[in-house]
């Protein structure tokens, strides 16, 4: 298959990370009585081992359904981008892989994934049953999907209860203000007031993101040009660096956490008493955190809010479910995805991860009649932005997270972070794409 669209360096490390022998569809079987699939699935609970757990019955289940059996790998979130990059261009991956929603224009300007068209749509059930909104960040706008919405996720606050009653506090911030005030309260000698994972280029980029659409700002223009160093972008970076080396309601040593569960894994221990995470109720249920205790309320807002802001407190967040085009077993692979986006397994699987159902139908079931899952809804209904539809989006992610990932090593260490160093980190993350 011809080079991708997305940038040199993003194509580099991928190849340089990820042995080519480890992408597996030619490897497969594809006899029409009994084929057998690949299916690379990302990290959605508290492990690795966990997803296993989780997965394993599900994919037993399509098996005894249909006779089709699934080779089934959880990839960490470290290495997930570099590893399906890397088959985009080797032509070899596997038959169904799950992809973050937001990468889904870049990898669709590879060429490399199938595309959802009405007629391969109705193979696996039709579109009118998914979410409009999950939907909608499946690919560059205008074009065929090149996935559909597994999980739907929505980032919110949350909050412990119990360490807010007894530092006093009565309800959750509604404001950056009210949180920093709070997260003081909150910080004592045994705990922290809010935790982050600063070593993960997914959770960086995202909060910048949203942090940059709250000032005004923008990652890209109109006609997809970079836009990474303005002033409004500065601003969303330094607040939060500001969170260890000003306000000091952070462990500094969070900027080391990238596995992407550590700092989720603070706020369920009580070693941390809020953090800004995607919807989780499942997860933290698994690390047996008191479900009395855990409050969600929608991330805070600027007061009063820059010129141009907006009220913006999450980007659209989920998971999608892909194929690639060259799988030798394509109508088993268009069936699995018609299994795990089916009513029941929509229910079970969100059910247990606490995400949220990718269609309507779901809804019914009485496991997403929480609290937790109104508020989560209706950030994604009112308050949530999608990530830029660019082709550039997976190097944007990489570049810039990678970027807040260097600024909050040195913030930890005690070194103070400028927004000139921001300026110029985020200057030289736009040059990596050619901007």
């Amino acid at each position: 298959m011809r080079p991708t669209k997305l940038s040199t360096l993003a194509l580099a490390a991928a190849l340089a990370a990820v042995p080519l022998a480890a992408c597996g569809s030619s490897s497969g079987t594809s006899s029409a009585a009994h084929p057998t699939l690949t299916y690379w699935a990302t990290n959605q609970g508290t492990s690795l081992q966990n997803d296993r757990q989780v997965l394993s019955p599900q994919i037993a289940k399509f098996t005894k359904q249909t006779g089709i059996k699934v080779n089934f790998e959880v990839i960490p979130w470290t290495t997930v981008l570099n590893q399906i990059t890397a088959a985009t261009v080797s032509g070899k991956g596997p038959d169904v892989l799950n992809i973050g929603n937001t990468w889904s224009p870049s990898l669709q300007a590879t060429g490399a994934l199938v595309q959802f068209t009405p007629s391969v749509m109705s193979q696996i059930g039709g579109s009118s049953r998914f979410l409009a909104g999950s939907l909608s960040a499946t690919g560059a706008p205008g074009k065929p999907p090149t996935a559909v919405p597994l999980y739907s996720l929505a980032y919110g606050l949350y909050y412990n209860k119990a360490m807010f009653a007894a530092a006093g506090i009565s309800s959750p911030p509604t404001t950056w203000a009210e949180l920093i005030t709070d997260g003081k309260k909150l910080t004592t000698s045994s705990h922290w007031g809010l935790s982050i994972e600063g070593g993960s280029v997914a959770e960086n980029i995202h909060m910048a993101f949203e942090l940059s659409q709250q000032q005004g700002g923008q990652f890209f223009d109109a006609a997809g040009k970079p836009t990474f160093d303005t002033p409004q972008n500065v601003a969303a970076v330094k607040q939060m660096m500001d969170f260890i080396q000003t306000d000091k309601i952070t462990n500094p040593s969070d900027a080391q956490y990238s596995k992407g569960t550590e700092a989720l894994v603070d706020y369920a221990t009580g070693k941390t008493a809020m953090v800004i995470w995607q919807a989780a109720s499942g997860s933290l249920k698994q690390l047996g955190m008191n479900a009395a205790n855990i409050g969600v309320a929608p991330v805070p807002l600027p007061s009063p809010m820059p010129s141009g802001g907006k009220t913006v407190t999450s980007m659209v967040a989920g998971i999608n479910m892909a194929v690639f085009k060259n799988t030798k077993n394509m109508s088993a692979a268009l069936k699995f995805v018609k299994f795990m986006t089916s009513t029941p397994e929509q229910e079970s699987l969100n059910g247990t991860y606490g995400s949220l159902p990718t269609v309507s139908a779901a809804y019914s079931d009485p496991v997403f009649h929480t609290s937790a899952v109104t508020t989560f809804r209706s950030i994604l209904t009112s308050s949530a932005a999608p990530m830029p539809p660019v082709a550039q989006e997976s190097a944007f992610e990489t570049s810039v997270g990678t970027a807040i990932i260097h600024l909050y090593a040195s913030a930890a260490t005690g070194k103070a972070v400028t927004n000139s160093m921001i300026a110029q980190a985020l200057s030289q993350a736009q040059q990596q794409l050619g901007g």
